[in-house]
C-alpha cells in the first residue's frame, strides 16, 4: 500500500503573490508499482492535472485554496495534507 503522501510548495509555505508562479511537488515515501498522480483544490471533483508536479504560471485571487494531491498506484489510493495557498 502506498503510504507518506507528502505536498512540497515553491515558494514555501504556500503564500505566493498575485501574477507569480506557483508550483506543487507531490512525493510517496513508500508504495509500489506504476503511480497515477491528480491534484484537487477544496471540494472540487475534476482534476486540476495529473502527475507528479502541479504549476501554475501566473496565480490569480481565484486560485487560494486547500490543494491536496491523490496518488494510486492501481491497488489503493493516498492523499496528502491538504496544503493552504494564499495568493497576496
Amino acid at each position: 500500500p502506498l503510504s507518506g503522501v507528502s505536498l512540497l510548495a515553491q515558494p514555501p509555505g504556500g503564500q505566493v503573490a498575485l501574477g507569480d508562479p506557483l508550483v506543487l511537488s507531490c512525493t510517496v515515501a513508500m508504495g509500489t508499482g506504476p503511480r497515477s498522480f491528480s491534484w484537487h483544490r477544496g471540494g472540487s471533483g475534476a482534476p486540476l492535472g495529473t502527475g507528479p508536479r502541479l504549476e501554475l504560471q501566473h496565480v490569480g485571487d481565484k486560485d487560494s485554496g486547500h490543494y491536496h494531491c491523490r496518488v494510486s498506484d492501481g491497488d489503493s489510493v493516498a492523499e496528502s495534507v491538504p496544503l493552504n495557498v494564499t495568493v497576496l
